[in-house]
């Protein structure tokens, strides 16, 4: 610790009532609690990703993180403030010349960030996915003359970072690190070689913007039951232009890191369910597990500074280097047709099967309302005159072409998320043959396994379950008990070419069974 920030330490060098200031202190910056506020100080460093190796550079990081933060934090950061007087007497917000400067913040409890959390809800995930898809969809694309986004400005950064971590070699002990690094290493050159034409398309598309950049567990607090994100990446402009997609990434890494794989699949499922033209819905996938190994190897080397900082063991930054690998290695493509009719609890199952098997559930109801510029529980009975597509569409959005565009919309994403590695489950009733056939073609034309999964439920239940959902409005089903009377009496029979794949889910069906039942038909694993 340093005279300046050890003299910051005693109360009164602040202008306000602050009975016990406190350091938190990170790799490149300390922050001191005192009282109301929060102040950050950036260490005076140059750590080649970061430059704040002059008092001008770090008034200039300064006035870049209130810029950046007071998107999704507007009440929480405040301005930047001087520093002045001397080391060993300093004062906040005091008159003369700075010898320092500090981003001056409203505090919030430090335990409130969801990496102190004993444990983190769905319902957080949730808030979290939809806060960050609005951001996401505000937020300034790149300009389309820089270099963000262009694959050789993706590939860079995650080769400079294995650089950077080879230099930290020395302190490990052993082999096995050397040889870990040398395969991601590999792996990571040879997946940027073949993404170079999806990087390139990404670009084109607007789904490069100015996003958060750090966007981890430890950036994200609880604060007055929504999720407060705060501390976006100022230092380096390259490293927060990135795709919305890497964004994604990084978080559903750090879930995985936390041993959360079910909150990581169900943080990325919320998110495309909710993004438009941002995200770019599947047609980010193919990067992902590129990104996060990326974001995984990025917080190795942060745990390896700081151990090598603290003196310290590198056990945190191996168990990085570990789940790097597990990423590399994790796709398997399979499809998942659910089978039902409303009410019968596809949705509500199929959420169980995307968390605890790890895939991406693709909605009809969801995909139909996005065709027409609607979020999923936006009314489409309403008046959405202002919405082009929806304007242009006699009869609203559940015309028999306005279903021909959602199944091939749906085939297309479909194809989409196979293609990019990952099991795809389809959410949609599948009571016609004429809906079936194409995704089975589709998966037999990709040689990958397929399955569908028949729910059923006694009529009673299946009533009583969609007044229930029209009535809280939580779904982006719009099916009434008119449409299920439909359905019922239009269930088209599963021909014999069917049967093998069809798991049939009798009376007194449980998520366990059904995720038992899929995991042993498709050979996946348990997550370790």
């Amino acid at each position: 610790m340093t005279p300046l920030i050890d003299s910051l330490l005693k109360p009164g060098a602040y202008p306000h009532a602050t009975p016990a200031p406190r350091l938190i202190e990170t790799h490149i910056s300390w922050v001191i609690l005192a009282g109301e506020f929060a102040y950050k100080i950036k260490k005076p460093l140059d750590l080649g990703f970061l430059d704040f190796s002059s008092l001008d550079k770090r008034r200039h990081f300064c006035d870049e993180e209130i810029r950046l933060n007071t998107r999704l934090a507007p009440d929480i950061y405040l301005g930047v403030v001087a520093v002045t007087g001397t080391p060993e007497d300093p004062h906040i917000e005091g008159a003369g010349a700075a010898i320092e400067w500090a981003v001056k913040m409203r505090a919030f409890p430090a335990d409130a960030t969801l990496d102190r959390e004993a444990e983190i809800t769905a319902e957080q995930i949730d808030a979290i996915a939809d806060r960050i898809a609005a951001f996401h969809e505000n937020i300034a694309i790149a300009p389309a003359e820089s270099a963000y986004g262009a694959p050789e400005s993706v590939i860079e950064p995650v080769e400079v970072n294995f650089a950077q971590l080879r230099k930290l070699l020395p302190l490990f002990d052993g082999e096995t690190v050397k040889t870990l690094l040398d395969r991601l290493q590999a792996w990571s050159q040879a997946e940027g070689e073949r993404l170079a034409a999806h990087f390139a398309a990404r670009k084109a598309n607007g789904d490069i913007r100015e996003c958060h950049g750090d966007l981890h567990l430890g950036n994200i607090a609880w604060v007055d039951a929504k999720p407060l994100i705060f501390d976006a990446l100022e230092f380096n402009p390259a490293l927060r232009h990135i795709d919305v997609i890497s964004e994604i990434a990084f978080l559903t890494m750090d879930l995985r890191h936390r041993g959360r794989p079910d909150l990581a699949w169900r943080l990325l499922n919320r998110y495309l369910e909710q993004t438009g033209a941002a995200s770019g819905n599947c047609a980010g996938l193919a990067a992902l597990p590129y990104y996060q190994v990326y974001r995984a190897m990025v917080r190795a080397k942060v745990a390896a500074i700081q151990a090598s900082q603290a003196g310290a063991d590198f056990a945190e930054c191996l168990r990085y280097l570990n789940l790097a690998d597990r990423l590399a290695h994790d796709r398997r493509p399979a499809l998942v047709l659910m089978h039902g009719v409303s009410g019968a609890g596809k949705t509500w199952l199929s959420q169980h099967l995307l968390e605890q098997l790890g895939g991406i559930r693709l909605r009809s109801d969801v995909t139909r309302k996005r065709l027409f510029g609607l979020k999923p529980l936006q009314d489409s009975s309403a008046d959405f005159s202002n919405t082009p597509d929806f304007s242009n569409t006699p009869g609203g959005i559940y015309t028999q072409a306005a279903s021909a565009r959602t199944l091939a919309t749906l085939l297309d994403d479909a194809r989409t998320a196979l293609a990019a590695g990952f099991l795809t489950i389809v959410d949609a009733t599948f009571i016609h043959r004429s809906w079936r056939a194409p995704f089975q073609a589709l998966a037999e034309e990709m040689g990958i396994a397929w399955w569908i999964v028949a729910v059923e439920a006694p009529s009673d239940v299946l009533h009583a379950r969609i007044e229930q959902r029209q009535q809280s409005g939580a779904d982006a089903s719009e099916a009434g008990l008119s449409v299920l009377a439909s359905q019922l009496a239009n269930l088209e029979p599963f021909i014999p070419e069917e049967d093998a794949h069809v798991l049939r889910l009798g009376s007194g069906w449980t998520a366990a069974d059904a995720i038992a039942q899929l995991r042993a038909a498709l050979n996946i694993q348990p997550y370790p």
